[in-house]
Formats: C-alpha cells, sequence, structure tokens
C-alpha cells in the first residue's frame, strides 16, 4: 500500500468515528432537554423588557458627543430706516455666537459619558433580574415535576396500603374505619395530583412569558434536579458583590457625576462669552458717515465681545453651589446605603442557601431512606397484627413528608442560589 493510499485510509477512518461521536453527542443533548442556561440566553435574545433597556443605553450614548458642540449662532439681517417701498438706507448683516467658560464642556461631555455607563449598567442589571427570574420559574417547573413524581410514589403506596386494609378487612381483622380511611387518604392524594398538574401548567406560562413566547408553547426541559454546593465562600461572595454589583457601580458613578456638578456650579461665577460681527452697507448718502476728507463711506464692519456678569451671586450661582454640594452629600450617603445592604443580603442568602443545601444532603442521604425502611417494616407489621392503622398511616406520612422535604429544601436552595447571584450581580456560570 502506497503511503498517499494509506493516509486517506486512516483520514475517512478519523473521519468516520468524528460522525459517530457527534451522532452519540447530538441524542443525548436533545435528550436532556433545555436547561437553564438555554433557557436564559432564549430570554435575552427575545425578551422585549431588555430591548427597550438596550435601546435606551444607545440613547445616552449618543447624547455624549453634541456637549463638545457650541450653540447655534444667531445670523441677524436688519433693512434700517426702510420707507413704505423698502427704500431702506441700510442693509445690517450681523452673526454672534455663545460660548461657555472653556472647560466646562469638557466637564459636561464627562458627565454624559457617565450617565452612558449608567445606563449600560442598568442594561446588565435587567439581564442579571432576567437572568434570576427565568431560573426561578425554571427551578419551579422542576419542582412542580417533583412534587407530580412523589405524589405519584404515594399514590402507588397508598393503593397497596387499600389492597392490604381491605384484604384485613375482608379476613375480618381490620375494622372498617380502617378501610374507609385508607380509601379517604388515597383520594385526598389523586386531587392534589389535579392540584399539582394545574400548578405546572400555570408555571410553564410564567416561564413562556419571560422567553416572549404564548403560554401554552410546549417547553422540552432538562428535568433532572441536582445539586451542587456553592463555587465559593461567604467571604469571597461578599467581596464580589461590593466589585460587582451594577447598583453599587451605579452609585458609584453617580458620585462621581455629583463631584463633577460641584465643579460646574462653581464655574457659573466664571463669564460665559459672547463674539459679534456685523457688516453695514449703506444705501443713501444721508446715512452714509463721513471718513477722511469727508468722503461717505458705503461700508463697516463691527465686532462685539460680551460676557456675563454675576452681581446676584447670593441668589443663583451660590445656591446652585450650595444645592450641587448636598445632592454630592446624598449621593456619597446612598453608596454607603447600598454597600451596607448589599453585605449583608449577599450574607444572609449565602448562610440560609448552604444551610438548605445541607438539609437537603441529609434528607437524600439519610432520612428519606429511613423513613421509606419505616413504612416498609410498618405495612408488614399491620399485616402480621403487630401495629394498628394509625400507626401505619403515619409511617406512610412520614414517608411522604420527608420527600416533600427534601424537594422543598432542594427549591429553597436553588432559589437562595439565583438570589445570591443577583444580590452579587454576577452568575456563577459566568
Amino acid at each position: 500500500m502506497q503511503f498517499g493510499e494509506k493516509l486517506r485510509v486512516d483520514f475517512t477512518a478519523i473521519v468516520s468515528a468524528v460522525a459517530l461521536l457527534i451522532a452519540a453527542i447530538l441524542p443525548a443533548r436533545a435528550e436532556a432537554g433545555l436547561n437553564a442556561n438555554d433557557l436564559v440566553e432564549m430570554a435575552i435574545e427575545s425578551n422585549p423588557q431588555i430591548r427597550a433597556v438596550h435601546a435606551q443605553w444607545l440613547t445616552a450614548q449618543h447624547q455624549i458627543l453634541q456637549n463638545y458642540a457650541p450653540a447655534d449662532p444667531v445670523f441677524t439681517y436688519s433693512n434700517i430706516d426702510s420707507s413704505k417701498d423698502f427704500n431702506a438706507a441700510t442693509h445690517a448683516h450681523a452673526v454672534s455666537e455663545n460660548f461657555q467658560f472653556p472647560g466646562e464642556a469638557f466637564l459636561q461631555a464627562d458627565q454624559s459619558r457617565r450617565t452612558a455607563a449608567i445606563a449600560h449598567l442598568t442594561y446588565e442589571a435587567a439581564i442579571r433580574d432576567l437572568r434570576a427570574g427565568v431560573e426561578t420559574a425554571y427551578y419551579q417547573v422542576l419542582l412542580d415535576e417533583g412534587l407530580i413524581s412523589i405524589n405519584a410514589e404515594n399514590i402507588g403506596n397508598l393503593k397497596q396500603v387499600v389492597n392490604v386494609v381491605q384484604a384485613q378487612y375482608t379476613g375480618g381483622l381490620a375494622a372498617q374505619s380502617d378501610f374507609i380511611g385508607a380509601e379517604l387518604n388515597l383520594e385526598q392524594a389523586q386531587l392534589l395530583e389535579r392540584q399539582y398538574q394545574t400548578n405546572r401548567l400555570n408555571d410553564r406560562a410564567g416561564l413562556n412569558q419571560l422567553l416572549y413566547r404564548k403560554p401554552g408553547a410546549p417547553l422540552d426541559l432538562d428535568q433532572k434536579i441536582e445539586l451542587k454546593p456553592l463555587e465559593i465562600n461567604l467571604d469571597q461572595a461578599v467581596d464580589v458583590a461590593t466589585h460587582a454589583r451594577q447598583e453599587i457601580l451605579e452609585a458609584a458613578l453617580s458620585e462621581k457625576n455629583s463631584n463633577t456638578a460641584v465643579t460646574l456650579a462653581e464655574m457659573e461665577y466664571l463669564p460665559n462669552y459672547t463674539l459679534g460681527y456685523e457688516f453695514d452697507y449703506f444705501l443713501q448718502p444721508g446715512a452714509q458717515p463721513n471718513g477722511p476728507n469727508s468722503v461717505p463711506i458705503t461700508q463697516a464692519h463691527s465686532w462685539t465681545i460680551g460676557f456675563n456678569v454675576p452681581i446676584f451671586f447670593w441668589i443663583h450661582q451660590r445656591e446652585d453651589v450650595k444645592s450641587a454640594q448636598h445632592s454630592l452629600e446624598a449621593a456619597r450617603y446612598s453608596m454607603n446605603s447600598v454597600l451596607s445592604q448589599t453585605e449583608t443580603t449577599v450574607t444572609q442568602l449565602y448562610q440560609s442557601a448552604q444551610f438548605a443545601y445541607e438539609s437537603a444532603q441529609v434528607y437524600k442521604g439519610r432520612l428519606t431512606p429511613l423513613a421509606d425502611q419505616n413504612f416498609r417494616v410498618a405495612l408488614v407489621a399491620y399485616q402480621s397484627g403487630k401495629v394498628d392503622f394509625l400507626t401505619l398511616s403515619s409511617a406512610l406520612q412520614s414517608d411522604y413528608t420527608s420527600r416533600l422535604t427534601f424537594l422543598q429544601n432542594a427549591n429553597q436552595f436553588f432559589a437562595g442560589e439565583v438570589a445570591l447571584e443577583q444580590a452579587m450581580g454576577v452568575s456563577f456560570n459566568q
């Protein structure tokens, strides 16, 4: 075999292996369904509120450059000493332009730039809140599925209890009240199943609303509940939140804008300028001034410069400065308040989520198996007459409650993790 033929054979084998690998991976992904991250990406692409906030950010960006542009010039045309037939003595052409004191435009542009940055942070916060909403709705649907599954197991156990009690009652070994109580518990569980199914439909409709889809649109979701411990410790979570949460960054930028506002208010004491130019064209001899040697002048040029005089500074400029200083003080206090609130919120959410995770692990690994074993033992003991129906019913209720408690703790952990990410301003998956 030649080298070229061997290379083609090896390449063909590689292509076949890759194709088999892709074929093995894609069905697995299709069977898994959409997870929380997939749903968040769909929501960001389609949610109209996110698009609206993004447009507002773009609006703020386009308000930066205009701060560098001076006011529009004013052109004036005068037809002076005109008779009824508009035969004027003089035509005057004038243009004037107002200028701020040098430096004010740069400070105003800095303020607009920070305002645009705040708008961008608002956009990021909207995405953050949407992510939290989608993840919460997704985990709520998982909770609905888990409740339906646990209730189905409970219905199966109740049917088994009904059959056992019916056999005991038929043989005269159990009271009729035991049989009626068993059937009552079964009917209640079956009615509860309908309630759980209704909740699932409603929660799926809420999730579709966040994805900007029809309420009844089908969703192929990954329904596996997998608990993973928090990836960071409490100190790291607090540190990340104080440096990354959008509200804190917005407060910092607002404080800088307030500081710049104080400088701009103090610059109101400095004069703004007006430059003007006028061209006069004298048309009639009576209006023409005489120049050297009494020669009439037919054209004249005039230049003007003016500036404002802050003579009422004690009721205008000074009050502007004091107002800006108080606004700066308020911005600083607001920043400190947001920092303190964030540290406390992150600490509380982290501790609650950690406890929910530990509780779920205890119920899953120890308490639920024990409760299930207790029910099985009680069922056998009831058949042999060693325990009464109340003991059997309590054992079954404990088994059902332990499964529900695990699911509730898992849901509390997911909700706490989502709320913690929202309070921190970043996602663990980013």
